[in-house]
């Protein structure tokens, strides 16, 4: 129990350093749940912006991203969330997630928002972009497929459809897991590895021993 009390402070801690570092005048809070819970409420308390439960999740759909084909990962996320529309018509919405994999989850629910009544939508991610694949137990996809990897923030704020995006930075990540001078690269002190390609245990199967070739033909 102490664990799952100390991840979920964690979020929060890295939610309230998200709205530090990537602040915007909106009109509410709305967290994609369940993920998103936790660093959405400790957004709203840093910025003192108003939190809603604006998206109501089915609690019977499963994990949109580790599905196989994009028809499939589209159907699972109409499936899985629906909008709020009390608590969005008309507002400046931003919308707090853990993480962007694909993209796929985040462009329908910015199309969701907007269809609701949105006046503006803004997307704040509780994590670093996601730019290579995990080898250690995390379901990622190949890093081709994963959108951080392919794209700027810029590009991938017009992909998913936001009036702007941003993420939290890799110290910002740190400072608030109890790390105040965020990320030693001598010592981590966590893995970081899809976030930054410091894998802490040598890949074997590679060409010529760059990250970017171990991990695309790891990948495969």
């Amino acid at each position: 129990m102490w664990k799952a009390r100390a991840f979920y402070n964690a979020r929060k801690r890295i939610g309230a350093e998200l709205a530090r570092e990537a602040g915007v005048d909106a009109d509410v809070i709305i967290p994609v749940p369940d993920s998103g819970v936790p660093a959405a409420l400790g957004y709203a308390t840093e910025a003192g912006i108003p939190f809603e439960l604006g998206i109501i999740r089915n609690h019977y759909v499963g994990r949109t991203f580790i599905e196989p084909t994009d028809q499939i990962r589209h159907l699972g996320v109409k499936l899985k969330h629906n909008a709020n529309r009390a608590h969005i018509q008309g507002k400046r919405v931003i919308l707090v997630d853990d993480s962007i994999v694909r993209g796929t989850t985040s462009t329908k629910i910015v199309e969701m928002v907007r269809a609701a009544g949105a006046k503006e939508v803004h997307m704040r991610i509780a994590s670093p972009p996601t730019t290579y694949s995990c080898f250690y137990g995390v379901d990622t996809p190949r890093r081709d497929k994963l959108l951080a990897s392919q794209m700027d923030v810029e590009a991938m704020t017009k992909f998913i459809g936001a009036d702007s995006l941003a993420f939290v930075s890799i110290d910002g990540m740190y400072r608030a897991m109890n790390h105040p001078e965020g990320r030693d690269s001598d010592n981590p002190g966590f893995c970081d590895a899809c976030f930054t390609g410091d894998y802490p245990i040598p890949l074997t199967d590679f060409t010529d021993g760059t990250s970017d070739d171990r991990v695309s033909v790891l990948a495969e």
